[in-house]
């Protein structure tokens, strides 16, 4: 099954919103019978009895779950959670100092030392593969033969003395040059009122340069470390823009890679790349289209004209790919969120499927971003990671493991060998989890059903780590409750975390997120409070917030999950079944789960 997930990024959770029964007060009508805890200790206590006997995991866990391939819930609201998006918010200006305190956590479960290891990632590993890239990319891990501060000033001081009578071609060479600074003195050069007199000759000269030489300008500015907002740089784009008709597609993929390596988003110039794409496929071979896929998925953006020629461009060239460029394939469409018919992509995980063992980390880990992103479920690829993720799971960073996480849980595909390395190599990486990662995991984790007494420090730490970033909250509210709702799922509730999150002041600020709906995922907190924690004094919803999320909720489930065809075939089999309509009812179980 293919389908396309337009709501989901790489920063993004497959969450699934949760629709509530008609009114609040079906809720309550039906309290006594909705008892999670009751399930929970019948299904743990028999699972602490077996995982006590029986060491092997497949068997344990097939005693708990029909089948560690769970289908799909079709019945399920997506949640319209952009959390990538977030990443460029300011922080609401919000009196909730007090209610963030640093708490410090709880002992550790383990002697496990903190692993502090940097983990070694390389986007660009990908143009190792082929020497035809060295065309029309920057080799970030070759700067230039450095020269020394005197040889610099012997320039600032040319351009002083040079001023306005600089030829076009000086005031390349000279920006050229300096930019083999080494990049301790780079700062320097570029607070120096020289270097800015330069910039503002380049800018006189803007239209004299030539296509190489205005090439050869950028990529001195990505050497110079020049600050992406710079104002310089719009003329540049602009100039770019506009010269983009005289350029070949190499020197324009190269301008693209450049400014890629400054960090600026320059849509204006890359619409002009994808005119000229359009206009040049038969010159579009395996390290074209590699790169024209990297750089789309950096700019986040491919145009519809181009996304069947693009998938005819990897029919072609596929079977000529490399491990590393497959993985960089697979993560220029997953951010550029562009979705390919199920059967391309299976072609695209079964050429990655024939080499996974050669493949990075951060290639393989791509793939399961697309296979996350296209919903599709590649039997064989997942029968490949449950041997490779424990194999590297000891090797790789908190981001990688919680996107393989966040990638089975999407897929609902379970699987414990994955899982229990993840586990086990995650404590030790508690130090560098962002909210974020902490959250997705916790999330990811839960609605697998993975059980806590399987890796007693697993969400323990989590909890921690979730403890220790408080701060972050204020930024991302979302990343609580996305936490707090997948340890709901396993029947863990932090009271000090859930006090936070149903705080007045921290409901005021998740509603004020512009980005973000975050008003169906206080709803559910409450509501498994309200049912899981009969002890609970603590803060709560208001009433007008409980009663408008519910109707919306349930709005929209009439609207659309209770029209679905499958649903209406279910309900009309079960009328005929049972004499008539006055004998079904339907609606959505509370508080979070999903099923019709």
């Amino acid at each position: 099954m293919c389908v396309q997930r337009a709501d989901e990024t790489d920063d993004q959770e497959d969450k699934k919103g949760v629709l509530p029964q008609q009114e609040v007060s079906v809720l309550e009508e039906y309290r006594l019978h909705y008892n999670p805890r009751s399930y929970y200790h019948s299904a743990w206590s028999s699972a602490t009895s077996h995982l006590q006997t029986d060491n092997d995991e497949d068997n344990f866990l097939s005693t708990l779950t029909p089948s560690f391939w769970q289908q799909s819930n079709r019945y399920s609201v997506s949640c319209s959670r952009h959390l990538s998006s977030l990443e460029k918010n300011v922080p609401p200006d919000l009196a909730v100092n007090k209610v963030f305190e640093p708490e410090m956590p709880s002992e550790s479960l383990d002697n496990r030392k903190p692993d502090l290891r940097p983990v070694k990632v390389e986007p660009r590993s990908f143009l190792k593969c082929r020497p035809g890239y060295t065309s029309m990319t920057l080799n970030l891990t070759k700067r230039p033969h450095p020269i020394t501060w005197e040889e610099a000033l012997e320039l600032l001081q040319k351009v002083t003395f040079l001023k306005g009578s600089m030829k076009t071609s000086d005031v390349s060479r000279f920006l050229t040059e300096l930019s083999h600074l080494s990049p301790g003195n780079v700062s320097l050069v570029r607070n120096d009122h020289r270097f800015i007199m330069l910039l503002q000759y380049s800018v006189e000269h803007l239209r004299l340069f030539t296509p190489p030489e205005l090439l050869e300008v950028l990529q001195s500015f990505v050497w110079l470390d020049m600050p992406s907002v710079h104002s310089v740089l719009e003329l540049y784009e602009a100039e770019l823009s506009r010269r983009a008709d005289q350029m070949s597609l190499h020197q324009l993929l190269l301008a693209a890679d450049l400014w890629r390596c400054i960090g600026k988003q320059v849509p204006q110039f890359l619409q002009h790349l994808y005119d000229s794409v359009s206009l040049n496929l038969g010159q579009i071979g395996p390290v074209e289209l590699v790169h024209l896929l990297y750089i789309m998925g950096e700019g986040r953006h491919c145009p519809k004209g181009l996304i069947r020629p693009v998938e005819q461009l990897l029919t072609l060239h596929l079977p000529q790919l490399y491990p590393e460029e497959v993985g960089a394939v697979c993560l220029g469409l997953f951010k550029s969120q562009t979705s390919m018919p199920e059967s391309t992509v299976n072609r695209i995980v079964d050429k990655a499927h024939s080499f996974v063992q050669e493949m990075s980390d951060f290639a393989m880990v791509n793939v399961l971003k697309y296979l996350r992103f296209s919903y599709l479920l590649h039997k064989e690829w997942l029968e490949a990671m449950a041997q490779e993720v424990p194999q590297r799971a000891h090797g790789m960073g908190v981001q990688g493991l919680m996107h393989v996480a966040l990638a089975c849980s999407a897929l609902h595909y379970r699987n414990d060998k994955i899982l229990m390395a993840i586990a086990e190599r995650i404590p030790s990486l508690v130090p560098r989890c962002r909210s974020k990662d902490s959250s997705k995991l916790l999330w990811a984790f839960g609605t697998l059903g993975f059980l806590p007494v399987q890796s007693p420090s697993f969400y323990p730490s989590l909890t921690d780590a979730l403890r220790l970033r408080k701060a972050e909250f204020q930024r991302y509210p979302e990343h609580l409750l996305t936490a707090l709702l997948g340890l709901a799922f396993v029947s863990h509730f932090p009271e000090d975390l859930i006090t936070l999150a149903l705080s007045p002041e921290f409901v005021d600020l998740a509603l004020k997120s512009t980005k973000v709906e975050l008003k169906k995922d206080l709803f559910t907190l409450n509501e498994t409070v309200a049912l899981e924690l009969p002890h609970w004094t603590g803060p709560r919803i208001s009433s007008e917030l409980r009663k408008d999320v519910t109707e919306m909720l349930w709005n929209f489930a009439q609207s659309d999950v209770c029209k679905k065809p499958e649903v209406l075939m279910a309900e009309s089999a079960l009328q005929d079944l049972l004499g008539g309509a006055k004998f079904v009812s339907k609606r959505m179980i509370l508080p979070h789960t999903r099923s019709i």
